[in-house]
C-alpha cells in the first residue's frame, strides 16, 4: 500500500491535515474517530457517491465505533440552492447531531460547499470533515474553508468561511469519475502552475498522461496542488490579499456558468475555469502584460488534455458580451463597482489587477465571441 502524503494547513489552533493517497476511504472512520472519539457523524453526500462509495465509508465508521446518519442530495450544481441547503440543515438537526459531533462532506465540490455551509451555521457552528471524491474537490474546494451556495444572481454569493478539521483525499476513488469530470478537475491542477509555479506547469506538460492514468504521478500532482493552496490559505485565510490569486480564470469561468444557467450538460465548473484561464492570459496579452506565446502555450496544454479553451466550444453558446458582463459585475471580487481580475505577466506570474476597465473587458469579449 502506498504511504499517504500528509499536507498540513497551518492556521494556528484551527490547523488541520490533508491526507492524500489510494485506499484511504476504508480507514476514514479510524481517522475521524481519532479526531472525535465517540462522536456521531452526519454524512452529507449525493446519490451517485452514495451508490458507489457509501458502503465502504459506512463500514469504516461502524468499525471505528461511530454511529452515523446519511443526508443525500441530488448530484450537480443545482443542489447548491436555498431549498436544498434548508433541507440539509433540517435533516442534520432531525438526526440529533450535536455541536460536538461531526458533519462529514462526502462528494465533490457541490457537496463540500453545501455541507460545509450547513456545518458553519447549524447549532452556530459544528466541526466538519471533508472526504472529497472528485479531482476538483481534492485539489481545490475541500481545502481552505470556503463554503456556500449559489444565488439566482450568481455563484457562491451566500456562504461562510468555515475550516474543516480534516481532509481525506482517497486518490483511488477518482477511478470512478467519468473522463470528462476528471479533466474538469485537472483544470484546477494546472491553475497552481499558472499562478506562481512555472516548473510545476512544465512538469504537467510532460506528465499529464500519467496524472490521468493514476499512480504516483496523480498523487504527486494532487499533493503539490494542495501544498500550493495550503500555503496561500495560511497567509490569507479570508481572501483579503493574495488568496484572490486562486481565482485565476474564475471571473470569466463563473460568468460562463451563470449564462449557461449552471447546466452541467453544457458546461461544468472546471471547463469554465479552463476557458477562463485562457481568456485571462489572452486579455493580459491584449493589455501588453505578457507575450502572445504564453496564452497559446496555456491553450495548447489544456486542449491536449481534452478541455475546452474557446467560447465557441460551449454547447448552445454563451450569449452576448453584455450578458457576460452582467454576470461578471456580480462577481464577489467587485469592489464599489470596480472590476478585479487575476491577470498575468506570463506563466507562473499571476497578479491581482484592480480597477480593470469594464469597457476594455466588454470589447475583448465581443471580439472573442466574434471569433467563436
Amino acid at each position: 500500500m502506498t504511504e499517504p502524503t500528509i499536507v498540513p494547513v497551518a492556521l494556528g489552533e484551527r490547523s488541520y491535515d490533508i491526507a492524500i493517497g489510494p485506499g484511504l476511504l476504508a480507514g476514514a472512520g479510524a481517522r475521524v474517530a481519532a479526531l472525535a472519539p465517540g462522536a456521531r457523524v452526519a454524512v452529507v453526500t449525493d446519490e451517485t457517491v452514495a451508490r458507489l462509495h457509501l458502503p465502504t465509508l459506512a463500514a469504516g465508521l461502524e468499525a471505528a465505533g461511530l454511529k452515523h446518519a446519511a443526508v443525500t442530495v441530488r448530484p450537480g450544481e443545482g443542489s447548491k440552492n436555498y431549498a436544498t441547503f434548508a433541507r440539509v440543515c433540517d435533516e442534520l438537526i432531525a438526526a440529533k447531531i450535536e455541536r460536538g459531533d461531526i458533519v462529514l462532506a462526502f462528494g465533490g465540490g457541490v457537496v463540500g460547499d453545501l455541507a460545509g455551509f450547513a456545518a458553519a451555521v447549524v447549532r452556530r457552528g459544528m466541526r466538519f470533515v471533508q472526504v472529497p471524491t472528485t479531482l476538483l474537490a481534492q485539489v481545490d474546494s475541500s481545502v481552505g474553508g470556503k463554503t456556500g451556495i449559489n444565488s439566482p444572481h450568481g455563484k457562491n454569493l451566500v456562504g461562510a468561511f468555515h475550516q474543516p478539521s480534516l481532509v481525506i483525499a482517497d486518490t483511488a476513488v477518482l477511478d470512478t469519475l467519468s473522463p470528462r469530470e476528471f479533466r474538469a478537475g485537472y483544470a484546477e491542477v494546472a491553475k497552481y502552475g499558472l499562478i506562481d509555479d512555472e516548473p510545476f506547469f512544465h512538469w504537467l506538460e510532460r506528465s499529464w498522461r500519467e496524472v490521468l492514468a493514476g499512480g504516483a504521478a496523480r498523487q504527486t500532482a494532487i499533493a503539490r496542488s494542495c501544498r500550493s493552496k495550503a500555503a496561500i490559505v495560511a497567509r490569507d485565510e479570508t481572501e483579503t490579499g493574495d488568496r484572490a490569486l486562486l481565482n485565476l480564470g474564475h471571473t470569466f469561468g463563473h460568468a460562463l456558468e451563470a449564462v449557461t444557467r449552471y447546466d452541467g450538460n453544457r458546461l461544468v465548473h472546471g471547463e469554465g475555469v479552463a476557458i477562463g484561464m485562457v481568456l485571462a492570459h489572452e486579455f493580459s496579452a491584449r493589455q501588453g502584460l505578457c507575450p502572445q506565446e504564453e496564452p497559446s502555450r496555456v491553450a495548447a496544454h489544456l486542449a491536449a488534455v481534452g478541455l475546452p479553451t474557446r467560447l465557441g466550444e460551449v454547447p448552445g453558446g454563451v450569449g452576448t458580451a453584455d450578458e457576460l458582463m452582467a454576470a461578471i459585475t456580480q462577481d464577489k471580487k467587485v469592489r464599489r463597482g470596480q472590476l478585479t481580475f487575476i491577470l498575468t505577466r506570463g506563466i507562473g506570474r499571476s497578479f491581482i489587477a484592480r480597477d480593470v476597465d469594464p469597457e476594455a473587458v466588454r470589447r475583448f469579449l465581443a471580439e472573442k465571441l466574434a471569433e467563436a
